[in-house]
Order: C-alpha cells, then sequence, then structure tokens
C-alpha cells in the first residue's frame, strides 16, 4: 500500500467515527473560542484603531516612562527570580537525589515543601513577609525596633516570588537527576576524578538543559505574577501591575490591551524556546531512565552544608507558611499578641460563607469539565490521526504561557461587546460561566500533559480490540480508554479544583459584585491593611485545599489500577 492509499484510509476511518468527528471539531471551537480568540482580539484592538491599522497604542505606551520601567522591572525582578529559583531548587532536587538522607524529619520537610505550593493561594508567603519584616513586622520592629519600609519593592517581592517557586525548580530537577546514569558519574570516579571534578565535568553538563529549562519557567512564573507585587510590590511596578492600573485606576482600555500584548510576547517568547529550544535538546543529551540505583554521597564535606543550607530554607519557608494561620489568632499582630477569634467571627458574619460556597461551587464546577476535556485532548492527540493533531496539543497547552491578566484583559475585551463586535456570546461578559471558562482554560495544560504521559504507557492494542468488536468510538473512550487512565482524571479533577480556588491574575478582571470569591476578598483585606481578616480568609483557603488533595489521595489509594491488578494476582 502506498502512502497515498494509506493517507485515504486514515481519512475514511477517521470520518467513518461521529464521535471523533464531533470531538475534535467540538475541541477546536472551544479551543478557538476560548484561547485564541481572546489573544487575537488584544493584537486586533491593539492595533486596528478608527478602522485602521496603528501602532499608535503601542508609541503612546513606549513613551511612558512609567511603562519602560514596568519593563526594566519586570525583566530584572524575572531575572533575579530566575537565578535564585534555580539554585536553591537544584541544591534541594542535589540533595533529594545524591545524598545519603537519614533523618526523618529532613525527608518530611522536602515532602512538605513539594506539596506546599500546590496548596497555597498566592499571597501567602507576601502576608507573612510583611508580619516578619513589614514596618511592624516581628524581627524588624518586635526584636530589631526598626521602622523600615525596605521589604515593600524588589527585595520583597523577589524574596516571596523565590521561595514560592524554587519548589517548581526542585520538582523537575529532582526528576532529571534520578535519572542520570550512575555509570556515567561512577566511570569518572573509577579514572582517579574527585567528586567536584565529576560534578563540574559530567553531572552539570548533562543538567544544563534542565537547568536552562529551570530557569525559564520561574523566570515566565515571575513574570506573570500578579498577586505578590500587587501586595508587596509598593511602588515598584511590574507589568502585570501596571496592566491591571491601567484597565482600573486609568480606565485606559487601548493602553491596557498593547501594554498585555507585550505581557504575552514575552511570556510566549519564553515559553516557545523553553519547549522547542531547550526541551528537545535535554532529551536528546539524557541517558534516559537510570538503570541501576544510585550509590549514594556519605561525605561530610559534601553532605553537610547542602543540609545546613536546605534545612535552613526548607525551616525558614515552612515558618512563613505557619505564620499565617497565626496571624489570623492573634488579636493585632505588631500590637496585642492575645489569641482571638474575632477575625473568623468577622469572616462568617461579613458574607464569609457566601465567599466560600460561591469560590467551592464555581471550583467544582470547573474540576470535572477541565479533567474531561484534557483527557479528551489526550486521547485524541495520542490515539488518533487528523489534521491538525499538533495544532490542537499546542493550543491547548498555549495557556500555560499566557499571564493570567493578559487572559482576563482578552476575555473583557473578546466577550463584552460579543464575538468580534456583534453581540454574539455578551451575555457570558459578567457571569459565572466566564469564570468557569477561565478556570477551565487555565488548568487545561495540566490535566492533557498528564493525560497524554498516561495514555503514551498504554498499548493501542487494547483500544483496537474493542474496534474490531464491533465497539464505536464514544464506547471505547467511555469504557477503555478512561477507566485505563482514571487516576489522571482523578488528579486533574483535583488539580483543577486546587487551581481554580486559588486563582486571582485572570479573574480579578471578571469578578463582579454578584460573585464574591476568597482570593479577591484576601486580596482586598490586604491591600486595606487588614490583615488579619486575610490571613483567617487564606488560613481557611489552605485548609480547603489541603482537605481536597486528601481525599483525592485517598480515592486514589482505593481506586488505584495498580492496586487492583496486584490485588488480583
Amino acid at each position: 500500500m502506498d502512502l497515498k492509499q494509506a493517507k485515504k484510509l486514515e481519512r475514511k476511518k477517521f470520518f467513518s467515527d461521529p464521535f471523533t468527528v464531533i470531538a475534535v471539531v467540538g475541541l477546536f471551537l472551544f479551543l478557538f473560542l476560548f484561547i485564541l480568540y481572546p489573544l487575537t482580539i488584544l493584537l486586533v484592538d491593539s492595533m486596528y484603531i478608527d478602522s485602521k491599522f496603528t501602532f499608535d497604542t503601542f508609541i503612546r505606551i513606549f513613551n511612558m516612562s512609567a511603562f519602560k520601567i514596568a519593563i526594566k522591572n519586570t525583566l530584572v525582578l524575572g531575572t533575579i527570580t530566575g537565578i535564585g529559583g534555580t539554585v536553591i531548587g537544584f541544591a534541594f532536587a542535589y540533595l533529594d537525589a545524591y545524598i545519603l538522607i537519614k533523618n526523618k524529619f529532613i525527608k518530611g520537610m522536602f515532602n512538605a515543601i513539594s506539596i506546599l505550593p500546590v496548596v497555597s493561594p498566592p499571597f501567602v508567603l507576601s502576608l507573612s513577609a510583611i508580619f516578619l519584616f513589614g514596618r511592624t513586622g516581628f524581627i524588624t520592629r518586635g526584636i530589631f525596633d526598626l521602622s523600615t519600609i525596605a521589604l515593600y519593592g524588589l527585595p520583597g517581592i523577589a524574596l516571596v516570588q523565590i521561595l514560592t517557586f524554587f519548589p517548581v525548580c526542585y520538582l523537575m530537577l529532582k526528576g532529571l537527576l534520578r535519572n542520570i546514569d550512575p555509570s556515567l558519574e561512577e566511570a569518572a570516579r573509577n579514572m582517579g576524578a574527585s567528586r567536584w571534578q565529576v560534578f563540574k565535568t559530567v553531572t552539570l553538563p548533562l543538567l544544563l538543559p534542565g537547568l536552562t529549562n529551570a530557569f525559564l519557567i520561574t523566570f515566565i512564573e515571575s513574570v506573570a505574577d500578579f498577586a505578590n507585587p500587587m501586595l508587596i510590590g509598593g511602588s515598584y511596578d511590574t507589568l502585570a501591575t501596571s496592566i491591571y492600573l491601567q484597565l482600573t485606576g486609568a480606565y485606559d482600555k487601548a493602553g491596557a490591551t498593547a501594554m498585555a500584548v507585550v505581557l504575552l510576547v514575552i511570556s510566549m517568547g519564553l515559553f516557545i524556546f523553553a519547549k522547542y529550544g531547550v526541551e528537545s535538546k535535554s532529551v536528546s543529551t539524557l541517558t534516559g531512565k537510570a538503570s541501576r540505583e544510585r550509590q549514594l554521597v556519605s561525605e561530610r564535606n559534601v553532605k553537610a552544608p547542602l543540609m545546613i543550607f536546605c534545612t535552613c530554607i526548607g525551616g525558614f519557608v515552612l515558618l512563613m507558611y505557619f505564620i499565617v494561620p497565626l496571624g489570623s489568632l492573634f488579636t493585632l499582630w505588631g500590637q496585642d499578641y492575645s489569641l482571638s477569634f474575632k477575625w473568623y467571627e468577622y469572616v462568617f458574619k461579613n458574607k464569609g460563607y457566601t465567599v466560600f460556597t460561591d469560590s467551592m461551587i464555581l471550583a467544582a464546577i470547573a474540576a470535572p469539565i477541565t479533567a474531561f476535556l484534557s483527557m479528551l485532548i489526550a486521547y485524541l492527540v495520542v490515539k488518533k490521526k487528523f489534521f491538525g493533531k499538533s495544532i490542537m496539543e499546542f493550543v491547548a497547552m498555549l495557556a500555560m504561557a499566557v499571564p493570567g491578566t493578559v487572559l482576563g484583559v482578552g476575555f473583557i475585551r473578546g466577550f463584552s461587546s460579543g464575538l468580534y463586535y456583534t453581540g454574539i456570546l455578551s451575555g457570558l461578559y459578567g457571569t459565572g460561566a466566564i469564570i468557569i471558562i477561565v478556570f477551565v482554560v487555565r488548568s487545561l495544560p495540566v490535566g492533557t500533559r498528564s493525560g497524554i504521559a498516561a495514555l503514551r504507557q498504554i498499548d493501542k492494542s487494547i483500544e483496537e480490540s474493542a474496534f474490531d468488536l464491533g465497539a464505536s468510538g464514544a464506547k471505547v473512550f467511555t469504557s477503555v480508554t478512561l477507566p485505563l487512565i482514571k487516576d489522571s482524571f482523578f488528579s486533574g479533577l483535583v488539580t483543577t479544583f486546587v487551581r481554580s480556588i486559588t486563582a486571582i491574575s485572570a479573574i480579578i478582571l471578571l469578578v463582579t459584585p454578584e460573585y464574591l470569591l476568597i482570593t479577591v476578598r484576601i486580596n482586598e483585606f490586604a491591600e486595606k491593611g487588614s490583615y488579619g481578616v486575610a490571613c483567617a480568609y487564606a488560613t481557611i483557603l489552605i485548609i480547603i485545599t489541603f482537605t481536597a488533595i486528601m481525599l483525592m489521595e485517598a480515592v486514589l489509594k482505593r481506586i488505584s489500577t495498580t492496586k487492583q491488578f496486584t490485588g488480583g494476582e
């Protein structure tokens, strides 16, 4: 059979399955409407003014000294955070993968640090930093009797961003270090090389693409971060906060749109470079999964400095997370440290129940939708052949590179007057539906990646057998594929719930008084200086997310595929 006939047969097979055709068309429509269209309208709005294409808006914002300073601030902050997060993340990863650790406290600390960024709201470390190093901070005022505002600006944002994002680098680099075949390093050691020489000439070169990728991912996270610069930035404006202030303070929609395009170009450029430039190189550099267990390093001159460094950093991070629930229980931080539940009473007497139910309902609706859509995209990308498959995967992953503020501006410009200002779908704007859609779009990349990884481990002959027995595409997906990847499905479901309920950057511009969300309330009270109330909200939010993750683990343990097979044997 020649290539032409094979393609013809593939096309015939594709169109003979209505489920696949409807799924592909529906998903392309969804991805176009809620990812590509909002981004496209940003470009159109920023360049098509008064019925003609012009760069006047870009010229105007680039002539604004505040905008030029914001770009410089964003790049400086991203660089510092990227370097700091990568260095600390690498130290933790190396200690975890290469050093012999017998202390259970250290192992528990590593587990806690890897899960904290997932369960914590975006401003927790900023609140803690204010409590410790702010104007009335426990350390600055309480211990050293200083009245300083040095925290508010670059030092404060860099500190909280590095501590917030370094666990991401740690998780990325830990996997890479464990995949390095130990025989490569042992061969160098057997030839007389010292530990340092082996690290410098074998381990580090193998890790360079991974380190570069970790730096770029942290840089993107820093550039896209809205909550921390808003809370602790003082007069140090970044692009994400400038867009928000331009829209809500200066009421300059065109200027905010052009700023969003600039931020989008920076983050997209880095994302594409990280995905297609660095990741592809790392695959060809590493040798794959380690063939056997590594002999862990036990020399004190290597172990002691790393243990001290990581224990100090890890202990400090855990302390900062502990400060938030503590801050919610004190009468007035900095002045009266007597225990009190008055902030919790205030929360529940002032629409607290509505805030929590609204947030949980919207996140709970978004979670199964995202989990189902991401598994469906993964199924089509891995198991089916059709034109535009790579485009579908790329667009589904695109939201990972789009800063939340940019997406929020795109949805406002795209849907406030309907599709291309026709009034179609304008009813979405200002409703809970648009918030749910943003939640789905923001979490789609995580679920899709998880689903693709799971599906690539499943032999396609299992599904082909079902097809041969006469099952339709829908039947095969729901009765064969979905049960086999149910772990990824439930993982995506809970991840979406947690990401949605802790989100702020994308929805702060879209939320209306009709919907009261926890993160928006935390931001409001923190901006007003009511840190006790903000901490009470944040503490309850952490409990909600932690409970959701514990429930997921319990469910996964109960229905785990591995357990079933093991039990069956």
